[in-house]
């Protein structure tokens, strides 16, 4: 196995399995997603597409050696039995409607071999449980047949993402309480506007050895520097269901940060990912490379070759970092998934109340839920 480098490819790039941007053709596709020596880490998802991601990724890495590239898989969305519930997308396999406890390592163990035959491979070399629901942070018998995966050598390593949106800090940190000696790796929302809630679960990675893969390190196509306005992004494109606003405001706050980046010689890519990198626990890095719309936009393959070429070694001094910090400051600018005191109504699948057990991880780590996980402004 190939060590994890400090960047990674994610295989929601390019336009195709996720809307950002224009779509790219086949070939180019898996061009921009074949790992090399300048970038050895690709991650998919079964459920991205329905499957169709784990096979453009197939077709990207047949024929590469085996031992010079990491395949980094996800699961947990049950698009085989499930129904697309809209916006929020597939069910969690922990949905009750579709089994109980007695049927989540069966569960488990199919997804990941359909994503293996759709990937022409035998292992994965980290899967991650993809967007969990309470049940998935909280339930011994999912754990334990995770680590039978990984047991079995169907993958080298696991560890749970969170998502798809922000939020989820209290119960990852109570995962990483109760099965952190299994987890190997978590993959996260964190960037320089994005620091929090992320930020606040990072000691605890620390504290049980559990390095991060840091994702949307571009931030919406903010920090590859040239995002169009928001009335000329393409239609359907994910983005547009932002907030008003986001787009003049991520580009205010890069104009603030960008005599960092020219006093190092670094691309706004290339920032964001050193700043991310600066953080504790984190190790790999992964943007989403977005073509936009129209000739005098980068293109992905330039996107793919600053990330490529993004120092592992820290340029910035301490007070480049915490500059950057407190100009991309951006606590309590969103209403958070996952336990929160914000939560009104019933359990969801991607929020609900705060609990005992949530009470007193909060407590254990400094975290004051009424004032660090609520909506602000």
């Amino acid at each position: 196995m190939a060590e994890i480098g400090h960047t990674a490819i994610g295989a929601w790039s390019g336009g195709r399995v996720m809307h950002f941007g224009e779509p790219l053709p086949d070939d180019r596709l898996e061009a921009l997603l074949r790992p090399g020596v300048d970038i050895n880490t690709i991650v998919t998802a079964d459920v991205y597409a329905d499957g169709e991601a784990d096979g453009i990724v197939g077709r990207s890495i047949k024929g590469l050696p085996r031992d010079e590239f990491n395949l980094v898989a996800m699961i947990g969305h049950d698009f085989y039995n499930g129904i697309r519930r809209g916006s929020s997308g597939y069910p969690r396999f922990t949905d009750p409607d579709l089994r109980g406890p007695d049927g989540y390592r069966d569960y488990l163990f199919m997804a990941l071999e359909k994503s293996l035959e759709r990937l022409g491979q035998d292992h994965v070399d980290l899967l991650f449980l993809h967007n969990p629901d309470r049940v998935g942070y909280t339930s011994d018998v999912v754990w334990k047949a995770m680590t039978d995966i990984r047991d079995e050598g169907l993958a080298d390593m696991i560890g749970v993402a969170p998502g798809p949106a922000n939020g989820f800090t209290l119960d990852l940190i109570g995962c990483l309480e109760n099965y952190g000696d299994d987890i190997d790796w978590t993959m996260v929302i964190l960037n320089p506007f994005e620091p929090w809630p992320m930020g606040m679960a990072l000691a605890a990675h620390e504290k049980y050895n559990v390095k991060v893969l840091a994702r949307v390190l571009d931030y919406g196509g903010v920090f590859h520097g040239d995002l169009p306005d928001e009335d000329k992004l393409v239609e359907g494109d994910h983005r547009k269901y932002r907030p008003a606003g986001w787009v003049a405001e991520g580009k205010r706050r890069l104009t603030e940060i960008q005599p960092i980046a020219d006093r190092h010689g670094l691309t706004p890519l290339q920032l964001s990912a050193q700043w991310t990198l600066a953080q504790p626990a984190v190790q790999c890095v992964v943007p989403t490379f977005i073509q936009e719309a129209g000739p005098m936009h980068k293109t992905v393959e330039d996107q793919r070759r600053e990330l490529a070429t993004t120092p592992r070694e820290t340029l910035l001094t301490p007070e480049d970092i915490a500059e950057i910090t407190r100009l991309g400051d951006n606590h309590g600018c969103m209403t958070l998934k996952g336990g929160t005191p914000g939560h009104e109504g019933p359990q969801m699948p991607d929020s609900w109340p705060m609990a005992a057990d949530l009470d007193a991880v909060a407590e254990r780590w400094g975290i004051d839920p009424a004032a660090d996980l609520v909506r602000l402004h």
